[in-house]
C-alpha cells in the first residue's frame, strides 16, 4: 500500500484529493498537511518506529510558509525518502525545470478531472511496481521500463480524433466505478456521442485495460459494459 501525504492549504482541495486517492486501489491516506513546517514534521515523525512511512507526496507549490521546491530542498537535506507529485496552478517554465531538478516525478496542472489524476497516480504506481521486482543492478531495458511508466497519456496507437486527455478520464472513470460503465453513460459523462464514447472503450478493451462483459436486465439485447481490469 501506497501511503500518500496531501500537502494543501486549501481545506476544500485538500478534502477534494483526499477522496480521489481513497478511490485509487494501492493507496491509502497518511495525513493532510496545511504547510510546508507541518509537512516536515509528519515526515519526520513517519521516520520513526511508532508511525507508518510516508512513500509519496502530494505537494502544491503555493504554501503559506514556503514554496514547493524549497519544501522539496528541506526534505532532501532532511535524509528523508520520498516521492513528490507537484499538484499546483503554477504553469511557470522556471518553475517546472526546477520541479525537474529537485526530483518530483509527476506534475499535474490544476484544474483537472479525477480520471487524470488517477491516470497519473496508477502510472506512479506502476513505477514503483516496476522497481519492485527489478534486481539489485538494473539494466538498461529495467530502467527504460520503470521511466515509461512515468509516461502518461502518451499512447502512440490512438486512433484518428481520439484525444489522449480524453482517454486519460476514460480511464480514470473506469478505475473509479465501482461496477461497469456503458458508452451511453460515458458519453452523459463526457458530454460526447455514443458512438465517440463506444471509440474510447473499444480502444481500452482492444488494448487489454478493459473487459467487456454483457449488462442483462433491459429488455431487447444485453446492453455491452466495460470493467477495468486490476
Amino acid at each position: 500500500m501506497i501511503r500518500v501525504l496531501i500537502v494543501e492549504d486549501e481545506a476544500i482541495t485538500a478534502e477534494a484529493h483526499a477522496a480521489y486517492v481513497a478511490k485509487l486501489d494501492g493507496f491509502e491516506l497518511a495525513g493532510v498537511a496545511r504547510s510546508g513546517a507541518e509537512a516536515v514534521r509528519l515526515l519526520k515523525a513517519s521516520l520513526g518506529q511508532d508511525e507508518p512511512r510516508i512513500d509519496l507526496i502530494l505537494l502544491d507549490m503555493n504554501l503559506p510558509d514556503i514554496d514547493g521546491l524549497e519544501l522539496c530542498r528541506r526534505i532532501r537535506a532532511a535524509g528523508v525518502d520520498v516521492d513528490v507529485i507537484a499538484i499546483t496552478a503554477v504553469r511557470a517554465a522556471e518553475v517546472v525545470r526546477g520541479s525537474i531538478a529537485a526530483g518530483i516525478v509527476q506534475y499535474l496542472i490544476k484544474p483537472f478531472t479525477f480520471g487524470v489524476f488517477a491516470d497519473k497516480l496508477t502510472s506512479y504506481r506502476d513505477f514503483r511496481s516496476h522497481f519492485a521486482n527489478t534486481p539489485q543492478v538494473a539494466s538498461q531495458r529495467d530502467v527504460d521500463g520503470a521511466f515509461a511508466a512515468l509516461r502518461t497519456s502518451n499512447d502512440p496507437g490512438l486512433g484518428k480524433g481520439l484525444s489522449p486527455e480524453t482517454l486519460s478520464a476514460v480511464s480514470g472513470m473506469l478505475q473509479g466505478s465501482a461496477g461497469g460503465v456503458s458508452a451511453r453513460e460515458l458519453a452523459d459523462e463526457i458530454h460526447a456521442s455514443r458512438v465517440t464514447a463506444r471509440r474510447y472503450l473499444e480502444y481500452l478493451a482492444d488494448s487489454g485495460r478493459a473487459e467487456r462483459v454483457p449488462r442483462y436486465g433491459t429488455p431487447g439485447r444485453p446492453e455491452v459494459e466495460y470493467r477495468w481490469r486490476p
